[in-house]
């Protein structure tokens, strides 16, 4: 059910059951008893990924949906279920392009609202024991290292790292633990500099941005560098001269491929996103199933992800982006917020986007933009896995309390700064129905049985505060 009303964000970190004096306590969805995973017929006949599955059932105590024709028939008992979190197993020759756009339109159609209804992610592997091992990671994933490719990779959040120019040959920035980014040179191939770095040095997320394909990386942007590939589920580097550099990183860390085209699909076994997991330790990762010119799918993430250190896991922060793309859509460009692409094959088929224009008589760019990104970004691994940054600083603090129907949300800023460009985002702490305002109208933001989005703009001043309260019915813990 969905209800447009006045609502400012209450962030999980700070939720507050109050008995009858609220305290503020940290808390996450439930996952517990509110998962589900869903797996084909046929992947679940074979022993070795039952093996995944069964893993994640006793793990979350989830709920197991199969389906034997077409994922969408899995709506029903989902839709019944309503799961928090949502895990899609499947073998690398089920999860290509079309199975990642036909799971986010399922995901979205669980209730009447046009919105995602269920955090969700996609376990694979090159084989059943690399989907073994996502399944059975129990995490909390602290991301303290970073190893960059991108020079708009965001890496304020973490302590330690290496940042590697795509836009310059030769040239690098490091941070030591207590330190402070220094610019620093490396080889104008930085093939092994990278590969080394990844084996030797244990970073825990992996930003990359450029051009890529789903089977390989390409380290320089605008000058020529070596790449990053796969072969029989192995990642290693290619340099220029043609050295091979075989990576055996297997530490758990994330993979934000934020601006790479392509890297997020699976045409079968053999593939970036296998061989990620395989040999370069991902544990979790999003990416593009097509190749990216407008950006928001990629790069929302990572806003959303760094610019709010510690207040969202990676699935958190992917689910966050999606709905704030969805909410675009919706209120810029109403019209098209049923329209569903019938092909992405953009690589292939140079006319396409003006096709797609044609066809859905659309005229803005912003437009054909959402629409491509919307359903088009992969996110691997389990959803339900605490993968973030320390806390750092943050420029406001939410907190929610309720007793009986009623909820209180409050925001307030630590300092002076403007709202993100992107929607202040809320986990409600239970999913509710029939939501009512009783303070607050004016912000305008959206509320779902599960989420708030807020569409905050301007600026605020350090000690502002902004209290809503809203009755509602609670109709399932979360």
């Amino acid at each position: 059910m969905l209800l447009a009303c006045s609502l400012l964000a209450a962030s999980p970190e700070t939720l507050s059951r109050p008995t009858p004096a609220a305290t503020a306590s940290a808390e996450r969805l439930r996952a517990v008893g509110s998962y589900a995973v869903v797996v084909s017929s046929k992947t679940l006949a074979d022993p070795r990924w039952q093996k995944v599955c069964d893993t994640l059932v006793r793990r979350y105590e989830a709920k197991l949906v199969t389906w034997d024709d077409e994922v969408a028939s899995a709506r029903p008992p989902l839709a019944k279920a309503m799961p928090n979190y949502t895990c899609f197993v499947a073998r690398p020759d089920e999860c290509n392009r079309d199975f990642v756009v036909r799971v986010h339109r399922l995901t979205r159609r669980l209730d009447a609202d046009p919105y995602t209804d269920t955090l969700w992610g996609i376990i694979t592997g090159y084989d059943a024991a690399d989907a073994e091992r996502l399944a059975a990671f129990e995490g909390p994933l602290v991301l303290a290292k970073v190893l960059s490719g991108t020079t708009g990779g965001k890496v304020g959040p973490f302590d330690s790292g290496a940042v590697f120019d795509e836009g310059k040959a030769g040239r690098m920035r490091a941070k030591a633990p207590g330190g402070s980014w220094k610019e620093k040179g490396c080889p104008a191939d930085s093939t092994k500099a990278i590969v080394d770095y990844l084996n030797n040095e244990r970073p825990d997320a992996f930003i990359t941005s450029g051009h890529a394909t789903q089977r390989d990386w390409q380290i320089g942007y605008s000058y020529k560098d070596g790449q990053l590939r796969c072969k029989d589920g192995l990642l290693f580097g290619r340099d220029t001269n043609g050295g091979r550099f075989d990576i055996r990183s297997p530490n758990p860390k994330v993979f934000l491929p934020v601006g790479n085209c392509l890297i997020g699909d699976v045409p079968g076994r053999d593939c970036m996103v296998t061989a990620l997991i395989r040999t370069g330790g991902v544990v979790q990762m999003f990416g593009y199933t097509v190749p990216t010119w407008y950006g928001k799918g990629g790069w929302g993430i990572q806003d959303i992800f760094l610019d709010q250190p510690g207040r969202w896991t990676l699935a958190e922060a992917f689910f966050a982006n999606t709905q704030a793309m969805l909410h675009e859509i919706s209120t810029r460009f109403p019209k098209s917020a049923g329209v569903n692409f019938a092909r992405y094959d953009l690589e292939k088929r140079r006319g396409l986007l003006a096709e797609l224009q044609a066809k859905h008589g659309i005229t803005n760019r912003d437009e054909l933009g959402l629409l491509w990104d919307r359903d088009t970004v992969a996110f691997y691994g389990d959803p339900a896995l605490d993968a973030r940054p320390r806390k750092r600083d943050l420029a406001w603090v939410q907190t929610l309390s309720f007793q009986g129907k009623r909820h209180t949300l409050t925001l307030k800023a630590t300092r002076s700064g403007s709202w993100p460009s992107k929607p202040v985002f809320a986990l409600l702490p239970h999913r509710i129905a029939n939501p009512k305002v009783i303070e607050g109208g004016d912000h305008q933001p959206v509320v779902t049985d599960n989420f708030v989005l807020v569409p905050l703009k301007g600026d605020f001043a350090g000690g502002d505060r902004v209290r809503i309260i809203f009755n509602a019915n609670r109709t399932a813990p979360l």
